[in-house]
């Protein structure tokens, strides 16, 4: 006796647990792999003028919570009890302190400088035309020498683009094209004059040879005795 093979219709098709995953999908892993206010607190601009305050307030704080710009110190009234931190300066970059960033944020990896008594890593790259002598370990973004063997990057910038999945490592230069690029950045090659535009504009030397092919004066006469 033949058994008919009838489909129950309640019959619940459960999808296989499969991953799929495309650049949608990896683009928002990557936003969630690093807090929200990261990278916007990495493009902003630190030391500038106050637009609503006095001119003299520098905006060197900012809001974890709100991420909206750079804050002076009188902001800071309309962000109590906020996550607050203040951005220093070394050499004309951007720094924080170890104690203020690390409760946020893993920094594990990041090169820690000492200035002024205190630890800070700095927010993004730094360019270097050449690394030092002797130097052994570099960063893995922008090739910076690093004090360290035990760090891997010399910025928070530089962690968060070494560490994500798009990230295209740089071809690491040459000597000869880092002496190239130094002394291109320098300006001293741009300013050398081109051998036959120097030769036009520079006048030629009269030489005793020249001299001598010019016709002699004349012997004076004396008057006539009167």
């Amino acid at each position: 006796m033949a058994i008919e093979d009838h489909e129950n219709p309640h019959r619940v098709i459960k999808p296989k647990n499969r991953r799929i995953m495309g650049g949608d999908g990896l683009e928002e892993e990557e936003n969630h792999r690093w807090p929200a206010w990261l990278k916007p607190l990495l493009k902003e601009q630190f030391f500038v003028q106050c637009d609503v305050h006095s001119p003299k307030s520098e905006c060197k704080m900012y809001c974890l919570d709100c991420t909206n710009g750079s804050l002076c110190s009188l902001c800071l009234a309309h962000h109590n009890n906020h996550r607050t931190i203040q951005i220093r300066r070394s050499s004309y970059h951007d720094v924080i302190r170890v104690n203020e960033i690390q409760k946020y944020l893993d920094i594990f990896g990041i090169q820690t400088y000492v200035i002024n008594s205190a630890k800070v890593v700095f927010l993004n790259e730094r360019p270097q035309p050449r690394p030092g002598k002797g130097v052994t370990n570099t960063c893995k973004v922008c090739y910076r020498g690093l004090v360290d063997d035990c760090f891997s990057f010399c910025s928070l910038g530089c962690k968060v683009a070494g560490t994500t999945r798009s990230f295209e490592k740089r071809v690491k230069p040459t000597p000869m094209e880092q002496e190239n690029s130094s002394s291109n950045s320098s300006g001293v090659e741009d300013n050398i004059p081109d051998p036959q535009t120097l030769a036009l504009s520079t006048p030629q030397l009269l030489t005793s040879t020249s001299l001598r092919k010019r016709k002699r004066k004349g012997i004076p006469f004396q008057s006539p005795l009167q």
